[in-house]
């Protein structure tokens, strides 16, 4: 051992020595906050989301306000209407509770906060799915072209509200083409897309579905979202995506997809984000809350892991608390 010439374990003997050698850092300006508003008469905790909340108009202006001051500046916004129907209505109506929460951003923070709408109807309908249900030669799905022209008049109205990027995540075939050519048509060329391009039909979204109350009715999303054992239709999902004017492409969930993640960067040269969905989060939650994980050290692992990946954005529900953590240990 005397003669022993490499040592990796030089280069880790202080905290100092270790952060003049890492290879990947995690920023504020990585992070975007998923964040829901409702319609309903006051704001609640969300019961599977431990410290996710769904806000009123009223009280949405001071928790954004908290995510600017934690040096957050990018939300992701997702609606809880009055009403539900079977076409989603409230979903693309220009007076719907998404584009009034932008609207009101807009006015109070301006371009200090980028605002990213989810663009899909599956908050808006009664029976739970993403798009217009209907029955053809005897098989009752989600109609695809159909659905396409309703995401595209929901992209329209938030770009019109002041959406600063639309971000459609229904995964229905053509709706990044369908949304370009209506935004391009009504003078909003300007407003980028980020799409959910390779949206896996996973068990990770049980969390979310409690918070947007938005659990399918009947059946499931497995004929729309991808099948999780297929790595190789993810290229090819991405690839349209882009080619019909993707800004912004993303995998959907994050942590059992990092292989996805992994094989996306070294693919494609356009932005990638990844969400870190409410399953993962909640599962860390639960475990941080018995005290059999330390909570700061585990997100910090996950939101590491997803940028060494090769994630430029992370959509995550700890984005506020990790962003607190950076600024403690900055």
């Amino acid at each position: 051992m005397e003669n022993l010439t490499h040592r990796p374990r030089r280069l880790r003997g202080s905290s100092s020595l270790r952060s003049l050698v890492r290879e990947t850092t995690v920023t504020h300006d990585d992070l975007l906050y998923p964040m829901f508003v409702t319609a309903e008469p006051a704001s609640s905790e969300i019961g599977s989301m431990p410290g996710v909340f769904r806000y009123t108009l009223g009280d949405l202006r001071a928790a954004v306000e908290r995510v600017r001051a934690s040096g957050v500046h990018a939300i992701m916004l997702f609606g809880i209407p009055e009403s539900k129907d079977e076409f989603g209505s409230e979903g693309y109506a220009t007076d719907g509770i998404v584009p009034k929460a932008i609207s009101l951003l807009k006015r109070e923070f301006g371009d200090a906060i980028t605002i990213a709408p989810d663009v899909c109807l599956c908050e808006y309908t009664s029976h739970g799915h993403c798009g217009i249900v209907a029955t053809e030669h005897g098989r009752t799905d989600v109609v695809n072209d159909a659905t396409v022209a309703l995401l595209s008049r929901a992209a329209l109205v938030y770009a019109q509200a002041g959406a600063d990027l639309i971000a459609p995540s229904d995964m229905m075939d053509g709706r990044i083409q369908g949304i370009r050519s209506v935004l391009d048509s009504s003078g909003y060329n300007h407003v980028p897309i980020m799409a959910y391009s390779a949206k896996y039909a996973s068990g990770y979204y049980g969390p979310f579905r409690e918070a947007a109350d938005s659990a399918p009715q009947f059946g499931d999303r497995r004929s729309y979202q991808m099948d999780p054992p297929n790595r190789r239709e993810a290229m090819r999902e991405i690839e349209l995506d882009i080619s019909e004017g993707a800004d912004i492409v993303m995998v959907k969930p994050g942590l059992a997809y990092l292989d996805i993640l992994r094989d996306a960067r070294e693919r494609f040269d356009t932005p990638l984000a990844v969400y870190n969905v409410s399953g993962e989060y909640s599962m860390v939650k639960a475990a941080a809350l018995n005290g059999w994980i330390d909570e700061e050290r585990v997100v910090h692992e996950t939101m590491v892991a997803f940028k060494r990946a090769g994630a430029d954005i992370i959509l995550t529900y700890h984005a506020v608390d990790y962003a607190d953590y950076l600024n403690r240990i900055s």
